[in-house]
């Protein structure tokens, strides 16, 4: 954290930013409100001796601390996750308490920065966020579809629904679109609404693939590729996935260790221990809920994997060491995970445990083609 005197804690919303200046030396308080006009902010802070401004991370995201620094204003994003605030003031909250409050936290170097990402990462991010939005987005539009057919009876069971094992075939076939599509409703009510439900699941579907495509195009790009196709070796981790992966952590380098990585995914284990008493549980979900997501989904292919190493993608070479190091962890892995089935874990407990291990690895491996 940098030298300074004044602290300057900002409350910002969409329209409206209210300042507070604080001299601990002096005891000093000035207060100012303006709109969001980053360039007001910095000639007022600007006023003051040796000031440096901070604001709470949330979804005003990092513009206004690019701005301030382009005015030559130091400041920092405070992690709003690890600010602690007294109990007796929880009942009187107001803009100008919270710009004093961060202003009194900021002076007691009691803030904890957030990473501030360059416009590249952020874009980067922007898009792998857009993506799990469309798949959201498509998986809801089916269920309203899926969910209204129900509603009228109707339930695809043609003969080819199973699959040679016996094992029930998923929805969203050509089969299943062959029988969608060749259902008529005798109400113009329930036509109209079936075509708009079709015609969602439909919009949603094409959204996502353009989505995947630029996706893709952009992992290939040299300022992403070596990480990402050192991470597509992680087996359970596609392109869309390594992506978003680089993307979120941005500099792998700003996380000291293994276990600190696994704790920004949110995928440590919870603990209320007190004296003699130890008591710790599930994961504190405190974290990258995009990259705990990721994590979490991939580790559901570690129990059908196989124990062969996974190849790198047509064109794309890897350094050795990170293709070494995903080929002991897919066998670490996946011994693992077998000793906890073998133990009587619940899948979900044994899958989140997988998770949390291969967010140490991922740790491990995405810096090696550096």
């Amino acid at each position: 954290m940098s030298n300074y005197v004044t602290a300057i804690g900002l409350d910002v919303h969409a329209r409206s930013i209210s300042a507070c200046a604080f001299d601990p030396m002096t005891g000093e308080v000035s207060r100012a409100r303006f709109g969001y006009d980053p360039a007001s902010v910095a000639e007022w802070a600007l006023g003051f001796e040796s000031p440096k401004a901070v604001y709470e991370s949330g979804p005003t995201g990092f513009h206004l601390c690019r701005a301030l620094r382009a005015l030559g204003v130091d400041r920092a994003v405070g992690a709003v996750s690890k600010m602690h605030r007294p109990a007796a003031g929880r009942g009187r909250k107001n803009d100008r308490r919270d710009a004093e409050w961060l202003a009194g936290l900021l002076a007691c170097r009691n803030v904890v920065e957030v990473w501030v990402p360059d416009e590249r990462t952020e874009a980067a991010r922007g898009l792998s966020r857009a993506l799990e939005d469309a798949r959201d987005d498509l998986q809801r539009a089916r269920q309203r579809m899926s969910k209204f057919l129900l509603r009228h009876g109707l339930v695809f069971d043609e003969i080819d629904e199973t699959t040679p094992t016996g094992r029930r075939r998923s929805n969203w076939t050509e089969a299943y679109w062959r029988w969608a599509r060749s259902i008529e409703f005798d109400e113009a009510g329930d036509a109209a609404a079936y075509e708009h439900y079709t015609d969602a699941v439909d919009r949603c579907g094409e959204a996502k693939r353009e989505l995947e495509r630029r996706v893709v195009e952009a992992a290939s790009r040299p300022e992403w590729a070596p990480t990402v196709d050192a991470l597509c070796l992680v087996k359970g981790v596609d392109v869309a996935a390594a992506f978003l992966l680089a993307a979120e952590a941005g500099d792998f380098s700003r996380f000291p260790s293994a276990p600190s990585f696994a704790a920004w995914c949110g995928l440590a284990p919870s603990e209320r221990s007190s004296g003699e008493t130890e008591s710790r549980g599930g994961i504190t979900r405190a974290g990258n809920s995009h990259v705990r997501r990721a994590l979490v989904e991939a580790s559901w292919h570690v129990p059908m994997s196989t124990r062969h190493p996974k190849k790198p993608r047509p064109g794309h070479g890897v350094a050795p060491a990170a293709s070494r190091h995903a080929a002991k962890r897919d066998r670490r892995l996946r011994d693992r995970r077998d000793a906890m089935s073998q133990a009587g874990k619940r899948p979900c407990v044994a899958n989140c445990a997988t998770a949390r291990e291969m967010a140490c690895w991922v740790w491990a491996i995405a810096p090696m083609v550096r």
